[in-house]
């Protein structure tokens, strides 16, 4: 019996451990719409085009089957090197932001849209997945658990009677509760689990991803920068041209709001609880913190001296993206050196009826930026791109080699070294860039 014993054990130990597999790849993992939801909901429809393709099908449509896992993670790169790529960015006039997604949650993507038959309720990429089966899966692995458990006393006490009936005799089995195999495979298990929870909890010390707070003056980036393409620049000016991009005046804003008294969009302004917002209460706001009078068109007198109108007063605006104060980061370095987009860091702002922190803002979400972008070298022949990076004439001279000349003046073509250079090979992941 005791031979029987052991290969009920092992079959024991079998179906706790696939069982506990099962249950940690269910709450670690997400199924396909929720990814969708997650990532790509944003830009993409499953069954038509909107901001992006559809993503039904999008393996058949694509040069070959591999090419969208390709892709998700490497927009930037491959983004001037693929003329799929380029197409669809000629067609849809915008670029898709860059991820860093397992092959695996890919495919679950386009395995649900290709499988997608009907509605889905769409909500914005900052909301957390609506279905999660973890509790459900819990209650499974407990099942399966107190069967095994059964299963493993109903051998125990047969083997007692098979025992007493051949009349041998035996000392008295370890308890479950005192098997310290037993004891030490849960302790294990609790630890790597426990230890994920804290690891993952610990690395998202500090970081604000999907943070939405309610601004005093409700301001629609899907309106001014969406609808009506007022570009990011005219409003945030200092991006470009200095280190932060500064919020906006109060006189920025009525430069347009002067003859602008109320809200004529297409489409009803909401908040992201589904509270409608009166869009003509919102612009009375910004004529009390500018002092200014909509009915006469002036701004108020300042009778009290003080250099601006009188009942006029700061807009207190919450800030939404914070980094440490060890880090340093550079707007214009990365707007007008750099040639990136706002949409880099900031997601699709253009239809953000309220602003929220569209990336986590980590050091492993910069430096995966600067492996994978490529520098635009200034270009002597026709003085285009940036003259920031002439000094790396090395680079630029092994990406454009002269032709060589033998002795009888014939020109020889010289193969380049290298087709691109990203930033990590000028330093860009080099401590003291973003830490001195």
């Amino acid at each position: 019996m005791s031979r029987y014993r052991k290969n009920f054990n092992r079959v024991f130990a079998l179906v706790l451990f696939v069982a506990l597999l099962s249950f940690t790849n269910n709450i670690f993992a997400q199924n396909g719409e929720a990814l969708y939801k997650a990532n790509c909901a944003s830009c993409h429809r499953p069954d038509k085009d909107f901001t992006g393709p559809m993503l039904k099908g999008a393996r058949d449509r694509e040069p070959d089957k591999e090419w969208a896992y390709k892709w998700v993670n490497n927009v930037n790169t491959m983004i001037t090197s693929d003329p799929y790529a380029a197409g669809l960015k000629a067609k849809f006039g915008s670029q898709m932001s860059q991820f860093n997604l397992p092959k695996a949650d890919i495919k679950a993507i386009l395995d649900w849209a290709d499988a997608y038959t009907g509605d889905v309720k769409v909500i914005d990429s900052k909301q957390p997945p609506a279905e999660d089966n973890s509790l459900l899966f819990a209650i499974l692995t407990l099942v399966l658990a107190l069967v095994a458990f059964i299963l493993l006393q109903v051998n125990t006490n047969l083997r007692k009677l098979t025992d007493e009936k051949d009349g041998v005799r035996r000392g008295e089995p370890v308890p479950f509760y005192k098997n310290k195999t037993y004891l030490m495979a849960g302790i294990l298990v609790l630890f790597c689990i426990s230890g994920y929870f804290f690891t993952d909890a610990a690395i998202g010390l500090g970081r604000m991803k999907h943070y939405q707070p309610q601004q005093p003056i409700f301001y629609s980036h899907q309106v001014h920068a969406g609808t009506n393409q007022i570009s990011c620049l005219y409003c945030h000016g200092g991006a470009q041209d200095s280190k932060h991009a500064n919020i906006p005046t109060v006189n920025v804003c009525m430069n347009c709001h002067k003859g602008i008294n109320k809200y004529e969009g297409p489409d009803k302004l909401v908040r992201e609880d589904g509270t409608a917002v009166d869009g003509t209460a919102e612009i009375q706001k910004l004529y009390e913190y500018a002092g200014f009078n909509p009915t006469t068109k002036t701004y108020n007198e300042d009778k009290d001296g003080d250099g601006r109108p009188d009942g006029a007063h700061e807009i207190i605006w919450t800030k939404i993206h914070n980094l440490p104060d060890h880090v340093y980061f550079n707007h214009s370095q990365h707007v007008k050196v750099g040639k990136q987009q706002c949409q880099t860091c900031h997601g699709n702002i253009q239809e953000m009826p309220e602003v929220y922190q569209f990336a986590d803002l980590s050091m492993g979400w910069c430096i995966n930026c600067h492996r994978e972008t490529k520098v635009n070298f200034y270009n002597k022949t026709d003085s285009t791109t940036n003259k920031f990076y002439s000094i790396y004439q090395k680079f630029y001279n092994d990406m454009h080699p002269d032709s060589v000349k033998d002795k009888y003046g014939n020109k020889t073509y010289v193969a380049p070294k290298l087709d691109s250079v990203t930033v990590e090979k000028i330093g860009g992941t080099e401590c003291q860039r973003c830490h001195y």
